[in-house]
């Protein structure tokens, strides 16, 4: 610890034995500094808020509303795009004097550090703008902030309202082209589909469709022999009906001969199978030979002998003629959708080339529809979308705070440079104070002395000092504390000069 002691006095020692050096380091550091910052012209930084309004009731009930969220980012990214700093520069003093586009270049390139768009919520902005030009004054760099950041929300409200109701006119323009592009391809489709479908009837709709149409003949086919069928029941039924029902009547309850007796025994024989009784019963099997000779009887007398036409002998005739009808036209349909059927079959089997073919030109008919359509719809919904925003804009744009003319500058901040100067400056003197100690073959203390040699130290002299060095030393002490107080009085004046121009700037 009394090493680093005696090392820390030795320093001091040398520091001060040299104190010139020290106090004139000091002021040639702090007025190179101070004449440097003199130099920096001031930067002024206005500013404006603005409030991006993304409710849109009608456009949302219209189902066309775009999302809010992406159109506040590409808000913030694109207004400080290099293009719209062009049209910044171009309009502002900032391009006085710009001919060349390398120049021009490169003034985008530095605004563009200069400029800055903030979100601080997810619906506000801020729009932050510093200019520090030298070759301007303070009051013209603060009105050109201001002019930089009034030029940006003209921008903002120039792309982004009336920018809008462009974008959709330009983008229903392409649509319409797209349009008529898809409308010519569509045409050309349906010609070849049309002109296939004329040469391959069967094949309408490509192999898929085939398919199906074997399966609906092939059900269809099914049904009607269903249908055959029951139809054919019904006739064999009607038949035998017509069969057992006479051609006429017996006339009156008193009616009399073989007809009438044969309506009388066919009565009984229904009785008495009505009863129960079996075909092998006595009494039926004696009723059945009275009945057939009773017929033989009836029929060798007439049929119009003792009785009346039948009426519904006449009614069994014409059901019998309509179910024959019924029977003969499913047969023909039959016949048609065998051949059909088979027709199907053969053109399955023989032509899968053509088939493959056919399913290529439904699928691209069918492709080519659909896009149409969907084109169609996108087009609607943006004429749809552009006479909403023709009576209110989809995104509202409210300026919460208004771009104003700084008036004091926001950088740098010179009474804090100033210091730092002056710290700077006495550091370096004090530093070039010691250098110099160290660069002397002399020792400070006699422990030092000791250390360096590895040698004792009998003693050591102190210095006498005589009146006339006294007064002389005592001269030398005032004229440093006024060269140390020159450099005091030095930056409180320059403060002071920063402080009083600040406050008159306007």
């Amino acid at each position: 610890m009394s090493e680093i002691f005696d090392e820390l006095r030795a320093a001091l020692w040398s520091v001060w034995h040299r104190r010139w050096i020290a106090i004139a380091t000091a002021w040639g550091v702090c007025l190179l500094g101070w004449l440097v910052i003199a130099m920096i012209p001031n930067t002024y930084e206005s500013k404006a808020r603005v409030y991006v309004d993304v409710q849109d009731v009608l456009s949302k009930q219209l189902g066309i509303a775009g999302d809010g969220k992406e159109e506040i980012m590409r808000v913030r990214q694109t207004l400080s795009s290099a293009k719209n700093l062009e049209k910044v520069i171009t309009s502002t003093r900032l391009g006085e004097g710009i001919t060349e586009r390398g120049a021009l270049d490169a003034a985008i390139a530095e605004l563009e550090k200069k400029v800055k768009v903030t979100s601080e919520q997810d619906n506000l902005f801020e729009i932050t703008a510093e200019i520090g030009r030298g070759d301007l004054g303070d009051a013209e760099n603060a009105v050109l902030a201001r002019d930089v950041v009034q030029k940006l929300l003209d921008i903002l409200r120039e792309e982004h309202v009336i920018g809008n109701r462009t974008g959709i006119s330009t983008a229903i323009g392409d649509l319409d082209r797209q349009l008529d592009e898809r409308k010519l391809e569509l045409e050309q489709a349906e010609q070849r589909r049309l002109a296939f479908e004329a040469q391959y009837p069967d094949l309408v709709g490509g192999s898929e469709s085939l398919s199906n149409k074997v399966q609906q003949a092939r059900t269809e086919l099914r049904n009607v022999d269903a249908d055959l069928a029951a139809a054919e029941s019904g006739l064999a039924a009607i038949s035998a009906q017509l069969a057992s029902t006479p051609r006429s009547l017996a006339g009156g309850p008193q009616a009399s001969g073989p007809r009438a007796a044969l309506l009388q025994a066919q009565t009984q024989l229904a009785e008495l199978r009505a009863r129960g009784l079996t075909d092998s019963h006595p009494d039926i099997v004696a009723m059945n030979r009275q009945v057939a000779l009773l017929a033989k009887q009836a029929a060798g007398a007439g049929e119009d002998a003792g009785g009346t036409p039948n009426p519904a002998y006449a009614s069994l005739i014409a059901i019998r003629s309509e179910r024959q009808a019924s029977v003969e036209a499913l047969q023909a349909r039959r016949a048609a959708l065998q051949s059909n059927f088979a027709a199907l079959m053969a053109s399955q089997a023989s032509e899968p080339a053509v088939a493959a073919e056919a399913n290529r030109i439904s699928r691209d008919y069918d492709v080519l529809r659909q896009n149409y359509e969907k084109l169609l719809q996108d087009r609607e919904a943006l004429r749809t979308r552009g006479k909403v925003e023709d009576k209110a804009s989809q995104f509202r744009f409210d300026i919460i705070q208004q771009p104003t003319v700084p008036q004091k500058p926001a950088a740098p901040n010179r009474p804090l440079l100033l210091l730092g100067v002056l710290v700077v400056g006495l550091g370096a003197g004090v530093a070039a104070a010691y250098a110099m100690g160290q660069l002397k073959s002399s020792f400070a203390t006699p422990q030092k002395l000791e250390r360096a040699f590895d040698l004792p130290v009998i003693g050591a002299i102190s210095l006498t000092v005589s009146d006339a060095a006294r007064v002389t030393e005592r001269r030398r002490l005032k004229q440093f504390a006024g060269a140390c107080g020159g450099l005091a009085a030095m930056f409180v004046i320059l403060l002071a000069i920063e402080i009083v121009s600040v406050g008159t700037m306007a």
